[in-house]
């Protein structure tokens, strides 16, 4: 599994102004504290985590409330560990937070990656993590959002479409050409704020 070292902005130069980026970079200098490397979290990257956010449900206007949610859309407190809180709904499910870990899935992330928390650093690295174990985030860094990353995605997230259309698993899906489209404004956003 390949890891790349953190982007830092250049010495004098301060962070992009939105704030909820600041506070991400912050946590991801935090998370990497004591670790030599973490997956880098380009523009694009960031718009990836935050199309399967709005995939899953969890996108809250880009807020970190998403970072909180559980399945079926309740909210839990800490961030220090998972969760591990079973809902039952249409389906029952002990998913949790920005990108809805299943409790073993989480601690294999937290595992391989030496992760201290339940934080959105922490989330947004075990988020990346899976996209590599998929084999997918070297494919997706030279060609972007498309049907088939998205495909490649739909066994790990089922709100993803796999190539049939539908859900791997079943379960309501968002359509590629809105993902693609959300991704594509999203990633406008991520390079405009990182101009500011």
């Amino acid at each position: 599994m390949p890891l790349l070292p953190l982007v830092a902005p250049a010495p004098g130069r301060q962070p992009e102004a939105v704030p909820a980026v600041q506070q991400h970079q912050a946590a991801t200098a935090a998370l990497a504290g004591g670790q030599a490397t973490a997956y880098a979290i380009s523009p694009e990257r960031r718009a990836l985590l935050n199309t399967i956010r709005f995939a899953e449900g969890t996108w809250v206007g880009g807020s970190y409330d998403g970072y909180r949610v559980l399945y079926g859309g309740g909210r839990f407190a800490s961030l220090a560990r998972h969760p591990e809180v079973t809902v039952r709904r249409r389906y029952t499910s002990a998913a949790a937070g920005a990108y809805q870990f299943l409790p073993g899935t989480w601690r294999e992330a937290q595992q391989r990656l030496g992760l201290p928390d339940f934080g959105p650093a922490s989330q947004d690295q075990a988020a990346l993590f899976l996209v590599d174990r998929r084999g997918v985030l070297d494919l997706f860094d030279r060609r972007g959002l498309d049907a088939t990353v998205l495909a490649r995605l739909a066994n790990e997230w089922a709100s993803l479409p796999a190539s049939h259309g539908g859900s791997a698993y079943g379960q309501p899906v968002k359509r590629a050409d809105q993902l693609v489209r959300f991704y594509r404004a999203d990633l406008q956003r991520q390079r405009q704020a990182g101009q500011a």
